[in-house]
């Protein structure tokens, strides 16, 4: 008699009438099926891009350690980390304001958050580089400016990029902050503990936990954001790509240059992602088994219907 097992094979077990019995695995033949068929699909595309392909793949090899490129990537990750701290701070901001219990406050949050969520960021990176249309000159007393002389456009991009971070980051802070139980609050009210002091010593501490991950995955879509700016010349890696592909019209071995650095930098800051959920995932008593499936989850962020 033979039976079948998730395991694999094990020594003989003693079987009922005093025999024995031999455990073997169970044959996932439609699994291996499929996965001859994706890497012959994948073999065969390969073939044909390396048989039939006019892209000269030698400008791709020369230039893709060229200088340009490494300032452009400067640019980029500079633009990444300037957007994503004030988008922290203004999320932060912002998440607390959403759950204050002033209608104004939360009036203000709540519009904000609609605006910047409800228009894509490419238009929102427009309107900032051309603030001189709607708002010529700013004078606030003690201060005044011409915004056209102000609003270069690597300022233009970074305030694109960041204020539209600040509404992402502030729903998935609110989202945190929600999902710790409103007995630790009460507890702390119960003690005598300010609200602000709640909020920074009890509550987001915990909320970390749920917040991380996501986050992690906005930094990863924030950096590919990036090349949105490239529309108003920021000199960001993708427009350095343009600029070089311009010249010899060779743009489209430019864009396969900017896109192998752009998986370089992604797949780094996944890695880096996943170190961090494991760190987390093992303060909250999680196997490594289950904390490696985030470094899956981040290769693919979602971002719930984000436009740009």
């Amino acid at each position: 008699m033979t039976a079948t097992a998730d395991d694999s094979a094990s020594p003989a077990a003693p079987a009922a009438g005093g025999g024995s019995y031999r455990v073997v695995p169970v044959r996932h033949w439609g699994r291996w099926l499929a996965a001859a068929v994706v890497l012959g699909l994948l073999a065969v595309l390969v073939w044909q891009v390396a048989e039939h392909s006019i892209l000269r793949w030698e400008i791709v090899a020369e230039r893709l350690f060229s200088r340009s490129i490494f300032n452009g990537m400067a640019i980029t990750l500079a633009l990444t980390a300037s957007s994503m701290v004030l988008g922290l701070a203004g999320g932060t901001a912002l998440a607390v304001m959403r759950l204050s219990a002033s209608p104004l406050l939360k009036g203000f949050s709540g519009g904000f958050i609609w605006l910047f969520r409800g228009t894509p960021i490419m238009v929102q990176i427009l309107i900032w580089f051309n603030l001189g249309l709607f708002l010529p000159e700013v004078n606030l007393g003690f201060i005044a400016f011409n915004t056209t002389e102000a609003i270069a456009p690597l300022t233009a991009a970074a305030l694109g990029l960041a204020f539209n971070e600040s509404a992402y980051v502030a729903e998935i802070i609110r989202g945190g902050i929600n999902g710790v139980d409103s007995g630790q609050t009460e507890a702390c009210q119960a003690l005598g503990m300010t609200k602000a002091l709640t909020l920074r010593r009890i509550v987001l501490p915990q909320a970390l936990r749920s917040i991380v991950p996501p986050l992690g995955n906005e930094l990863v879509t924030l950096l590919k954001e990036t090349s949105l700016v490239a529309v108003i010349g920021a000199g960001d890696l993708l427009t350095m790509a343009q600029r070089l592909g311009t010249a010899d019209f060779s743009r489209m071995e430019m864009y396969v240059v900017a896109s192998i650095w752009y998986l370089v930098l992604t797949s780094v800051l996944t890695a880096g992602q996943s170190a961090v959920e494991k760190r987390l995932a093992r303060s909250r008593g999680e196997t490594a088994a289950e904390a490696d499936k985030s470094f899956w989850r981040g290769l693919w962020p979602s971002r719930g219907g984000k436009t740009s």
